[in-house]
């Protein structure tokens, strides 16, 4: 059986809140699960996708759905005992963090990237996909900045990029967070706990007894509580 998997998106507050429960109960996540970055793609990636027979299952987000996305997660990150800052995305470059993040990951230093990119964002309401705050951001994280900054203009970063979309689109992926666990999937913020529960019982190396690991995860969560939007989840 494959190593569990993980679609995540630095566009999604849930799947921020997400990966934060994950990391609770798994500490070495970004060891012991496959992740894949997920986003909106440019129109170059776009034209690479349709060329490989993808695509990705995305909608935008209605006015309506915006706001009560708004409301739901400063719910949820109080809930979570979380602070945030709601970024505002004005004709966002996707490319810039996720394809920067899988330069990172190539230097071993995807973790401590991913970090310095969900603090500026949902921290500090950064715009990480502006490549000049990409740049500071990662800088400030002792990160190599120029190299980082310049991965959407490398051709290799690029193409596994787009094998990470084409892994999403094979995999069924609608939406961010998303998580595999051999036949099973888990979309959604109200799935982190079902998706431990399995992972525990399936032998999966997880900090603490059962009853720890769940603690503070929310429970008793209606279906879709926590992620009402289209296909692509609100990333």
């Amino acid at each position: 059986m494959r190593r569990p998997r993980l679609y995540f998106s630095f566009r999604s507050p849930y799947s921020w809140m997400a990966v934060g429960q994950l990391r609770r109960s798994i500490p070495d996540l970004f060891e012991r699960l496959d992740l894949y970055p997920y986003w909106d793609p440019d129109p170059q990636t776009e034209q690479v996708l349709r060329d490989h027979g993808a695509e990705l299952c995305y909608q935008q987000m209605s006015k309506a759905k915006h706001l009560y996305v708004l409301g739901d997660t400063k719910r949820m990150a109080a809930r979570l005992g979380l602070t945030m800052a709601w970024p505002v995305d004005i004709e966002p470059w996707w490319e810039v963090p996720h394809l920067g993040w899988l330069a990172a990951r190539r230097t071993g230093q995807g973790e401590r990237c991913y970090d310095a990119l969900v603090a500026a964002r949902w921290g500090q309401g950064a715009n990480i996909c502006d490549p000049e705050v990409f740049r500071r951001v990662v800088a400030g994280a002792g990160l190599n900045a120029a190299e980082l900054g310049s991965a959407s203009a490398d051709a290799e970063i690029r193409a596994e990029g787009v094998r990470c979309l084409v892994a999403a689109y094979e995999d069924d992926v609608f939406g961010v967070p998303y998580l595999l666990l051999g036949r099973q999937r888990f979309w959604g913020l109200d799935r982190v706990r079902p998706f431990l529960e399995e992972f525990h019982a399936a032998g999966g190396p997880i900090a603490g007894e059962p009853a720890e690991v769940l603690a503070g995860i929310p429970a008793g969560i209606p279906v879709g509580a926590y992620d009402r939007d289209t296909a692509g989840g609100c990333g």
